[in-house]
């Protein structure tokens, strides 16, 4: 194909505005040519540490396996495993208490209750009609049906 070329006068403002338009669009070579530089002495590098690592990992796994194994059947320690029980007793002994208290709350809100209609505990029993019976939250429920 010919390629037709014409000259043509061009103002130097707009010469320079279009030549900056390019340059910031486009790179040039050098700029190409130092990208690559910069991304070829990264990948030695990363190939480098990768290698220090690998060698770093083989250390560790030929230290592991020269360490002794523990005996069979036991693989914790005394200390660990009194300190294990401790807690686990500590736990369960912490569950039972809450549960006193859980049931002693209810206790003070039927007691709550009974005051709040003037009965006393020997009355309760027998004021009852049959069939009816307070739960812990019939305070609170109460409460919440005077205020809305």
């Amino acid at each position: 194909m010919a390629r037709l070329a014409k000259r043509a006068l061009v103002p130097a403002r707009l010469r320079s505005a279009v030549r900056g338009w390019f340059d910031s669009r486009y790179i040039s070579l050098a700029e190409h040519r130092q990208d690559i530089k910069d991304a070829l002495w990264e990948v030695q590098v990363l190939r480098r540490e990768v290698t220090t690592l690998r060698a770093e990992v083989e250390r560790l796994q030929a230290r592991t396996a020269k360490a002794p194994a523990a005996p069979a059947g036991r693989t914790v320690d005394e200390t660990r495993a009194r300190r294990w029980d401790d807690a686990h007793r500590l736990a369960t002994e912490t569950a039972a208490a809450m549960e006193r208290v859980l049931q002693n709350e209810v206790l003070l809100w039927q007691a709550v209750d009974r005051a709040a209609a003037g009965r006393t505990p020997e009355t309760a029993e027998t004021d009852r009609p049959a069939g009816e019976g307070h739960s812990a939250g019939t305070a609170l429920d109460r409460a919440a049906g005077s205020a809305g």
